[in-house]
């Protein structure tokens, strides 16, 4: 029999996966995906809980950056409605709007050396303005203040971008982020949940040349004259062989390594790939009520919490993602230590001791699911800061994903803008 054969095979229907993919079949690259789940999406999907439209990972989804600009090139809708005000912040009882007065309206309620922070956020606008590589932005914060609230805001919202705490990741990042990216300037929700506009990445792929292969799963990669040729996929319980002219993996760099044959990647590299990789962990707690719990209609950050990042407010500007007359809620957390291993159920608990503490009814709220991202489903593959590169030994073969974001950066816009990258380097090497 013949072997299907493709241009591109794209392991992995998570959001740099599919954005590739999409990518290159609106240029009329021959695509084939391959996905081992049941759905696309991957960390960022979504699932059906009682009728509540429950996210996997990713919560929020940026708005005017590389991942709407991805669709409006492709001609795709991205369904991404944006709450007003976005995010709000929740000190000490009260709930404090900072839309137009940003940092420093914050800071400056919260500490008298707050002036000093937003000059030191305003120097961070240039290069000569950065901290040095190794100091953390928890180290970097206590440069101006001992204000534990202040630490708090900082961890929080390092924890909402990055989901590691403010004493593992590197102020560097943090600063290079805030002042120069910050996805977190316009973001919202989708009614679909998090799903919905990879599903509809997933539905432009057929109509213009592509396959999505699901509930399948790449075993090995061929790997010939240093190139790789193909792969062996199981497929509905039968192996099935196609050719293709290259490969972008968004399955991670060590697992894509583990696709290919021992005698093509030098000795040691998967082995240093595994130690190099910073994964990390969150908690998150779904919940409902049948009355509404907070004002907030997006995100609502904190101050000094033992653990809570963030609540996210879905259904005040998607009701679609909950039955009629519920509210629909995540609370997330990130563990300490985020990056290494953790005691579960002792964060979960402080996690739902915070949450008892800073959302009025929650004792009362129907608890949807609990779920717990860590080693092989983490929010991140790597901390930002300490991405691998995307490309490999092999000159046909690639990541994408937040394994090997560009730096400072992260989060399902990472994802996006990996996947622009690889592309365009791809089209140029192997042209239509």
């Amino acid at each position: 029999m013949t072997s299907p054969s493709f241009d591109a095979l794209v392991i992995g229907a998570g959001v740099g996966g599919l954005c590739a993919a999409a990518r290159l079949a609106h240029q009329g690259y021959r695509t084939l995906v391959v996905e081992r789940l049941d759905q696309v999406g991957g960390r960022a999907s979504t699932h059906d809980v009682d009728g509540f439209k429950i996210n996997n990972g990713a919560i929020v989804l940026e708005l005017g950056g590389i991942t709407e600009q991805t669709f409006a090139e492709l001609g795709v809708e991205y369904n991404v409605r944006r709450p007003s005000p976005p995010l709000m912040y929740r000190i000490g009882g009260k709930t404090m709007d900072i839309t137009g007065g940003g940092w420093g309206m914050l800071l400056s309620k919260l500490t008298r050396q707050g002036a000093k922070l937003v000059s030191g956020l305003g120097a961070a606008r240039h290069d000569d303005g950065l901290p040095e590589d190794q100091l953390s932005l928890a180290d970097w914060v206590g440069r101006y203040t001992k204000n534990e609230t202040v630490h708090g805001v900082f961890r929080n919202m390092c924890g909402s971008v990055f989901a590691v705490g403010s004493e593992e990741l590197p102020a560097k990042v943090f600063l290079t982020y805030f002042t120069r990216k910050s996805a977190f300037k316009k973001f919202g929700f989708c009614p679909d949940g998090t799903i919905g506009p990879w599903q509809a990445l997933a539905d432009y792929l057929p109509l213009h040349g592509g396959e999505v292969w699901l509930s399948s799963q790449v075993d090995e990669l061929r790997v010939t004259d240093g190139q790789v040729t193909g792969a062996v996929i199981e497929r509905d319980g039968e192996t099935v062989e196609i050719s293709c002219r290259f490969v972008i993996s968004n399955a991670g760099p060590a697992a894509t390594a583990d696709m290919c044959p021992e005698d093509a990647l030098p000795d040691g590299y998967t082995a240093d790939l595994r130690e190099k990789l910073k994964p990390c962990g969150m908690i998150t707690v779904n919940f409902a009520s049948e009355r509404p719990l907070l004002d907030a209609p997006g995100l609502t950050s904190f101050g000094k919490t033992r653990r809570l990042v963030y609540v996210a407010n879905f259904t005040a500007t998607c009701p679609e993602m909950a039955p009629p007359g519920w509210h629909l809620y995540a609370g997330t957390s990130v563990p300490k230590p985020a990056v290494g291993d953790f005691d579960t159920e002792a964060e979960t608990e402080l996690l739902m001791a915070d949450l008892r503490d800073e959302v009025p009814g929650f004792d009362e709220a129907k608890i949807v699911s609990v779920a717990v991202m860590r080693d092989d489903w983490p929010p991140q593959r790597a901390v930002a800061g300490f991405d691998l590169p995307h490309d490999t030994p092999i000159p046909n073969l690639f990541n994408v994903g937040d394994a090997v974001k560009e730096y400072a950066n992260g989060g399902t816009t990472a994802c996006a803008e990996t996947a622009k990258i690889v592309v365009d380097k791809l089209t140029e090497r192997f042209p239509r």
